[in-house]
């Protein structure tokens, strides 16, 4: 009897054991926990994209889109598949899809292919040859990255423009030597693709740097024994070594410059339009058109990530049956060409990293824009007065409360998203990692991740109409909107930091205190945070960093004037464009302290390993 009553109720009671044993590891519960949040932040936002991309919005042309398409009446309210029929095959379907679905490919790949040039190039120099100055072009050569992204393409417009060929204000080659360039170069694919190119270079020294810095000697020491010929020795064995490091820099590359709105914004002109710019367009008069561009982005952005996964997984493996593994030894410059080199690098940084901050530290003085003759300080400490000195009612950046308040605003977002995403980050690397072979682990991991894949205007998007449909339209909750999308948005970035440190970590410290007894808070507060310390500093203050020079996240969701960054086309559309400068210069400056603070702290900077130290 005893047997068989054991045998009736052993099934639940052993669930329960399991249950509860499985339960009683931290790592589950996290695992568990952060599957939902992680599911709900991620997808649902997404989710409303595509329901709306569906909805005929009230108060669109919804008309005269059903007459064109040929649908008769269609009222507004309702759920169909107009809005998709319409956009690709429309009256209007070139202007609003096409022409920028082209635009918007042109732009990325040529970024891409500067960016790996410039920067793989660059990556080669400092790692695998004599040229002087190294340690100093790698500290400066990864600035671009660390400064906004529409700081260059300010940069090129007030060095290149030109009122006889742009139109407005000249540029300081106009003002000064009477120089127009033409209209190609100043606005356009050209020179939004250099610009975004030379912002996003930084990846490819970065990531190709670090592969020809690691490389094993003997690969191609082995192919010099065989007397073959130096261009096959790079193009058969160093570049297939290299494949994955430039794969990598594509899909990184290709979906941000696919994103990107300040640089297409600020020197596309009227006729060159990308999804992100015509977004915008879009969004009053189409919205439900809009969101199928946003649905476009990321859909693109996932097909390079899994064309990146599998050319990555293919990819050749080499063995040496000759020579001894060793560094690779420095290719041998020649006495006169390495300074030329040298210099030609130190003028290029200089003017995409030093430069910046000398233009927009000129222009916060010039009483006019475009005029290099006359100076004042009054964009700086004019703060009222009954003369009309033309700033429109706004006082200088000493005494502005606008810019103050939408600076402090930036720093509070910026610190609340890093300090979101760094610890739920640190969460998923150290449940992942220590639940590494479980299904729910790689899920997890895989959903902490692809944020990072979908370009930041899409995110934005998906946030936007997530707070439209819930009516958070208050200013506590656009600021609450800012803090989801950029804890969303951030958490690869601590995640991925914290996820190699905790893999690095050997099982058995842990385990040596959990058979003491240690609690789990005191396990990681006492053993595992302190030993793995600027690993998970730098993923609290990247977010920080990131999210201070923030764009195209923030600019849908809060009102233009709430946040420093949205605030620039503010003052730009009233013309003080002395004030937008001083707004820049200030951003630049606290990145860059913040960034040489992260220096300071961690010991670390994002070019070590490759030249920097």
């Amino acid at each position: 009897m005893s047997g068989s009553s054991t045998s009736a109720i052993s099934p639940f009671k052993r669930g329960m054991n399991k249950a509860g044993s499985w339960f009683s590891k931290p790592e589950n519960c996290i695992l568990v926990i952060l599957g939902l949040a992680l599911t709900f932040i991620v997808f649902y936002p997404m989710v409303l994209i595509i329901v709306d991309s569906f909805l005929l919005h009230i108060g669109t042309y919804e008309p005269y889109i059903a007459a064109d398409i040929g649908f008769g009446s269609i009222k507004g309210g309702t759920y169909n598949i107009t809005n998709w029929i319409d956009i690709f095959s429309g009256t209007n379907s070139v202007i609003n899809f096409w022409k920028p679905f082209g635009n918007t490919m042109a732009l990325a790949a040529l970024s891409c292919i500067f960016a790996l040039v410039f920067g793989g190039l660059v990556a080669y120099l400092v790692t695998r040859t004599n040229l002087p100055c190294r340690k100093y072009l790698s500290s400066i050569f990864i600035f671009p990255y660390i400064m906004p992204q529409w700081t260059l393409a300010i940069v090129w417009k007030n060095l290149f423009w030109s009122n006889a060929i742009t139109g407005g204000s000249n540029g300081l080659l106009a003002a000064t030597l009477g120089i127009n360039m033409p209209l190609w170069w100043c606005q356009g694919l050209f020179p939004s693709a250099m610009v975004l190119g030379m912002h996003y270079a930084p990846f490819a020294y970065i990531l190709i740097g670090g592969v020809f810095k690691n490389m094993d000697a003997s690969l191609e020491e082995a192919a010099t024994i065989l007397n073959t010929p130096k261009w096959k020795t790079f193009t058969r064995v160093t570049l297939p070594l290299v494949m994955p490091a430039i794969l990598s820099t594509i899909l990184l590359v290709f979906s941000s410059a696919m994103g990107s709105y300040p640089v297409p914004h600020y020197l596309g002109g009227k006729y060159f339009q990308v999804f992100a710019t015509k977004y915008i367009d879009l969004k009053v008069s189409l919205p439900g058109e809009a969101s199928i561009v946003a649905i476009i982005m990321g859909l693109i952005g996932v097909l390079i990530l899994l064309m990146n996964q599998r050319m990555t997984s293919s990819r050749k493996q080499y063995i040496t049956v000759s020579g001894k593994s060793a560094q690779a030894s420095k290719v041998q410059l020649g006495k006169v060409s390495k300074w030329v080199i040298a210099v030609f690098l130190i003028i290029c940084t200089a003017m995409t990293s030093i430069y910046p901050l000398i233009s927009f530290g000129i222009e916060t003085f010039l009483a006019n824009p475009g005029d290099y003759t006359q100076f004042t300080t009054k964009w700086w400490v004019f703060h009222g007065g009954s003369q009309d000195v033309g700033m429109y009612g706004q006082f200088g950046i000493l005494y502005n409360s606008t810019i103050w308040s939408g600076f402090g605003h930036q720093v509070l977002v910026a610190f609340i998203c890093s300090i979101l995403a760094g610890t739920l980050g640190f969460l998923v690397g150290y449940a992942v990692s220590k639940k590494r072979k479980s299904k729910l682990a790689a899920y997890v991991n895989g959903v902490s991740f692809l944020p990072y894949l979908l370009p930041s205007i899409a995110v934005g998007v998906a946030f936007f109409i997530f707070g439209t449909r819930m009516g958070w339209t208050t200013v506590p909750m656009c600021l609450l909107l800012l803090i989801l999308a950029g804890t969303m948005k951030y958490i690869p970035f601590a995640s991925r930091s914290s996820l190699s440190a905790m893999m690095q970590l050997s099982g058995e410290i842990e385990e040596a205190a959990v058979i003491s007894g240690t609690p789990w808070w005191k396990r990681m507060t006492r053993i595992i945070v302190p030993i793995q310390k600027a690993s998970i500093l730098s993923g609290y203050l990247l977010p920080f960093i990131t999210a201070m020079r923030e764009l195209n996240l923030f600019m849908l969701l809060a009102p233009q004037s709430y946040l420093v960054t949205t605030m620039l086309d503010y003052f730009d559309e009233m013309g003080l464009y002395a004030l937008s400068s001083g707004i820049n210069l200030l951003l630049i400056v606290f990145i860059l302290l913040i960034n040489g603070l992260v220096n300071l702290l961690t010991g670390a900077t994002i070019d070590s390993g490759i030249g920097g130290k």
